[in-house]
């Protein structure tokens, strides 16, 4: 089974949502062969609270105006250090990095396919000199 083309398009939306904020090592993975509550993850980080909250509060405002879509479920927002999404399509996590770190979801997930992001997602995250091309 693959992500639905409903999951694939909330993905996408809010991979931009948050590359447009500035998340950190935006990442999305197809998980609809190992969980049966969620289509995909789309995981990304912050340096501090407050950009966690900027970034959430970006995905909820896109999802909702380009897609219709609202959360069903939202936990961790009162903390700001890891905050998840649930669009039962899709899960959202942003996290705090020293969180991402620690928590490292990728390591759960890595068996899992990654969904292709669009390259200018993550271009503020090229190494320094690199033309991001």
């Amino acid at each position: 089974m693959t992500a639905s083309d409903r999951a694939a398009q909330l993905v996408q939306i809010a991979a931009e949502a948050a590359g447009d904020k500035l998340a950190d090592d935006i990442l999305a993975y197809d998980v609809s062969d190992q969980l049966v509550i969620t289509d995909a993850f789309v995981l990304c980080s912050a340096s501090n609270d407050r950009q966690v909250r900027g970034i959430v509060d970006e995905i909820e405002k896109r999802l909702r105006e380009e897609a219709d879509a609202k959360p069903v479920r939202r936990e961790g927002e009162r903390e700001g250090r890891w905050v998840l999404l649930d669009y039962a399509d899709i899960i959202v996590h942003v996290q705090h990095q020293d969180d991402r770190v620690y928590y490292a979801l990728e390591r759960l997930w890595k068996d899992c396919p990654l969904i292709e992001l669009p390259e200018h997602v993550n271009i503020h995250n090229a190494p320094v000199g690199s033309s991001g091309e």
